[in-house]
């Protein structure tokens, strides 16, 4: 069974995780609202001003009746940050994110979305195998666990793409990939929304990088100079193309476009592109060694 600690920190995570998966699906972050406040101040089409009215009428009437932002609950996704020196096994933090997503899945209850790839029989709670899904990463000399929970919807999950370019073609065709991903998109990701880009690395290297960048704040930049010019050329590209909101036209397709990159082969230039509809739900905590846990928000 572990020690009372191993015990006391797996009970955190697990409350943690049930938590961060019904309050990301209730209350999308700061940085969010304030995006589509501006994107409604300066939308110049009539249907476009209109279907960004409804978005912001959506979240009024959420906050005032604590509701879910949207019906689809997604999948659960979640980020882990692990310190080497926390002390709860990530085997024993996966097995609590899992049962942090069942018990808010039944206990709120929520809609479940998971199935049975073949069969599509469902599995009642939102797990299943490999499902929720944790992407790791482990911190030297620190010893808490950061979670970040970013239920992903199917509307634009399925608006993912992949191609592995020519890498004699350039940024130019990465330009291309993306602006041609997102216009035939059209209005099916829910837009306007965050579009995550990952360059470089092998070809699931470059998706995970895309699903990496769409966690991000809105109002954030790659630090290098170049990788943040392109994220600023991308975003001025994709709202003159008029797609709008929900496709119908207008000034603002995207929110804002974020990129992640990875070194990668010579012979390679892998480019993923994920999209995350204007509901860009998240929500984090930070749980210390000694258990005890700080919800954040937007981070």
């Amino acid at each position: 069974m572990g020690t009372a600690t191993e015990r006391t920190l797996r009970q955190a995570v697990e409350d943690a995780a049930a938590e961060l998966y019904v309050w990301s699906l209730k209350d999308i972050p700061s940085d969010l609202r304030d995006a589509l406040g501006a994107a409604l101040e300066r939308e110049t089409h009539k249907v476009g001003r209109r279907i960004l009215e409804t978005i912001h009428t959506n979240v009024a009437v959420a906050d005032e009746g604590n509701r879910l932002v949207c019906q689809d609950t997604g999948i659960a996704v979640y980020y882990a940050r692990v310190g080497e020196r926390f002390p709860l096994h990530p085997a024993r933090i996966e097995e609590a994110l899992r049962e942090g997503t069942r018990r808010a899945t039944l206990d709120h209850p929520l809609r479940s979305n998971t199935v049975h790839t073949l069969t599509r029989k469902p599995t009642g709670d939102n797990t299943g195998h490999r499902i929720p899904h944790v992407h790791w990463e482990f911190v030297p000399d620190w010893d808490g666990l950061d979670i970040k929970c970013v239920p992903k919807g199917s509307g634009s999950e399925n608006m993912s793409f992949l191609k592995m370019l020519v890498p004699a073609d350039g940024v130019k065709a990465v330009k291309r990939f993306v602006l041609d991903s997102i216009v035939g998109a059209g209005g099916k990701p829910c837009p306007p929304g965050i579009v995550g880009v990952g360059i470089g690395g092998s070809a699931d290297l470059a998706m995970h990088l895309a699903k990496e960048a769409i966690a991000r704040p809105v109002g954030t930049h790659n630090p290098d100079p170049d990788v943040a010019r392109l994220e600023r050329e991308l975003c001025d590209l994709l709202n003159e193309t008029g797609v709008g909101p929900m496709g119908l036209g207008g000034d603002t397709t995207v929110l804002s476009v974020h990129v992640e990159q990875a070194h990668t082969h010579i012979t390679l230039n892998p480019v993923a592109v994920n999209y995350q509809c204007w509901a860009a739900r998240r929500a984090t905590a930070h749980v210390s060694a000694g258990g005890e846990v700080a919800m954040d928000r937007d981070a």
